[in-house]
C-alpha cells in the first residue's frame, strides 16, 4: 500500500500541506497523478456525477479537462478535524468558444490511515466572467508560491 503524507490526524500545518499538494496535482491536470492520491475504492460527488473508484474518477477528470480549457485553481483551508478536511476553492477556465468562467466550490475530504483520499464531495457553481476580469493568469501548471491566495484576492 502506498503512503501519501501528510497523514491524519491533521494539524493546521499538515492540512495546509495536504491542500497545497492537491492544488498542485489538479493544476498539473495529470489525471493519473491525481487519482493515485485517492484510495482504489474512492467515492466522489462532483456536481451531479458520482464516480466510484479510481478509473471512474479519472474518466471524470479527462472529460472535465476536455471542456474546461486553460484551467487554473486555488484551494484554501476551511476546516479540519482528525482525518477530514473541508476546502473552498476557485478555478478559472474557458470553453472551446472562448467563454470564460470562474467556478466557486466547496469540497469535503476524508482520508484513510495511509493518507489516501477515500471520499471527495464537491459542490461547484460557475460564474461567467469576461476575459479581462480573470485573476488567475500565471503560466499553466503549479501556482507560483508568491501568488496571492483566495482571501488575499477577495474571493
Amino acid at each position: 500500500m502506498r503512503i501519501r503524507p501528510p497523514l491524519p490526524p491533521f494539524t493546521r500545518e499538515t492540512a495546509f500541506q495536504k491542500i497545497r499538494l492537491a492544488e498542485d496535482g489538479w493544476n498539473s491536470r495529470n489525471t493519473t497523478r491525481i487519482v493515485l492520491a485517492h484510495s482504489p475504492d474512492t467515492l466522489w460527488r462532483n456536481r451531479a456525477e458520482f464516480p466510484r473508484g479510481r478509473a471512474e474518477a479519472q474518466a471524470l477528470l479527462e472529460r472535465k479537462w476536455a471542456r474546461e480549457l486553460d484551467y487554473r485553481l486555488i484551494k484554501d483551508l476551511w476546516a479540519f478535524d482528525g482525518n477530514r478536511i473541508a476546502v473552498r476553492f476557485v478555478y478559472e477556465w474557458h470553453d472551446d468558444a472562448g467563454n470564460w468562467f470562474r467556478s466557486h466550490c466547496n469540497e469535503n475530504w476524508e482520508f484513510d490511515e495511509q493518507g489516501l483520499r477515500t471520499h471527495r464531495h464537491a459542490s461547484i457553481n460557475d460564474q461567467s466572467i469576461k476575459a479581462e476580469d480573470r485573476k488567475f493568469e500565471w503560466p499553466l501548471g503549479r501556482r507560483p508560491d508568491d501568488h496571492p491566495g483566495l482571501t488575499d484576492m477577495g474571493l
